[in-house]
């Protein structure tokens, strides 16, 4: 599959499969969207094709067939399991029935699960996963199995931890005393971060939203052309001499500058405002992960001050000599270990969410870059073409007027 410089950076930097063998490589191209099925039923499914070095793959190249509940098990299976890295986002489902199989919806989609699958494949962390491997190799059939084995657990969406996020700052925790006590993390850092995150959803929505905006008016300036094109050729027609040649011609640039326009259009949706689409959804992927470390930090401070209540309990039956001490120890013991393990959980998602941070920033940094840069090149190109065929037409009409 060709890639255009937009695509290529936001897969993220893929090793050639013709590059030296020792060094390690993971290439998933997503091609050949195919409609199945009729009705309710019908769905898309795609070729995917990888291309590795990796040991624990099956060999050098697989093909298989995947449809788009396959990527979501892959998505959702990543999210459950690696606490703290921001998962790559899906493409949302077309809400719109009459869209579904339009050929730039399903071009769109395409584009954008190829994006999201070589970001996991370019991740040093998510490239290991088992469930990788599994979506990358296994057949039809066993992916089939796969997705219908979900249990509960697999179940919950990033779109249900949102509402946990959202509901953070207004959720207490009973502790000592029966007092009540906001349980949230408050660091300066944290904080920023959060804020940043927002924000940044903001800008990047309003961008997106005038994106599209632009690509809107540029196909209707191109049919109003076209429509205007063809009228006045239809005038031409009813002229003689300079005048209806002048006029013919006229027509037929109007009809070329809105095959134009109607390119540029595609292009601004597809390498504009796409990318900026797919930010918004990386955005709401980190806001899943910081509920993710909200319900964490939660998590902890309540085992916390249930050990400070299990130790104020031991305290006191060794004190009176209970016969029921050694329970007591038993419990607070097995509630120590498991506060540990909570904090430990805690801290890796700081951690990576940290290191996430910086990765994310930088790649942002460059795929706005050539998004951005794309499109001042395409609009300059199209404002060129535009003046050079008007500009050709003037003699000739100024001929017509001058007669």
């Amino acid at each position: 599959m060709t890639m255009n410089p937009t695509n290529a950076s936001l897969s993220g930097s893929m090793q050639s499969p013709r590059s030296q063998s020792s060094q390690p490589f993971l290439s998933v191209s997503v091609t050949d969207p195919v409609k199945l099925g009729n009705g309710v039923q019908a769905y898309i499914s795609y070729r995917v094709i990888t291309q590795t070095n990796f040991p624990d793959y099956q060999g050098p190249e697989k093909i298989v067939i995947r449809r788009y509940s396959d990527f979501v098990w892959l998505h959702d299976r990543l999210f459950e399991k690696y606490k703290g890295i921001f998962i790559p986002p899906l493409p949302e489902k077309s809400a719109v029935e009459k869209f579904r199989f339009s050929a730039e919806f399903i071009e769109m989609r395409r584009q954008a699960l190829d994006i999201f699958i070589n970001r996991i494949a370019s991740h040093h962390e998510l490239q290991q996963s088992e469930d990788l491997r599994t979506f990358l190799q296994a057949d039809e059939e066993a992916m089939e199995r796969f997705r219908a084995q979900e249990s509960g657990i697999f179940k919950k969406k990033p779109s249900d931890l949102m509402q946990i996020f959202k509901d953070v700052q207004s959720k207490v925790s009973d502790v000592v005393l029966g007092k009540e006590k906001p349980v949230e993390e408050s660091t300066p850092e944290y904080e920023k971060m959060k804020h940043y995150i927002f924000e940044l959803e903001n800008h990047l929505a309003e961008a997106q939203k005038h994106a599209y905006r632009l690509v809107k008016r540029h196909r209707e300036l191109g049919q109003s052309l076209s429509d205007f094109g063809k009228a006045v050729k239809l005038l031409g027609d009813c002229e003689g001499n300079a005048l209806g040649k002048a006029f013919s011609e006229l027509g037929a640039k109007s009809e070329t500058l809105s095959i134009k326009l109607q390119k540029e259009a595609y292009q601004i949706l597809m390498n504009f405002e796409e990318p900026l689409k797919d930010y918004v959804r990386a955005v709401q992927s980190i806001k899943a992960t910081i509920a993710e470390r909200a319900n964490a930090f939660r998590r902890q401070c309540e085992l916390a001050e249930t050990m400070k209540l299990k130790e104020i309990n031991l305290d006191k039956l060794t004190l009176t000599r209970s016969d029921k001490v050694a329970e007591a120890q038993h419990e607070y013991n097995e509630l120590k270990v498991e506060s540990e393990q909570a904090a430990q959980t805690f801290e890796t998602i700081v951690r990576l969410m940290n290191e996430e941070m910086v990765r994310f920033q930088e790649q942002k940094t460059k795929d706005m870059g050539i998004a951005f840069h794309e499109f001042a090149k395409g609009q300059a190109r199209l404002a060129n073409g535009i003046a050079d065929a008007w500009r050709s037409l003037i003699p000739k009409l100024e001929s017509c007027s001058s007669s």
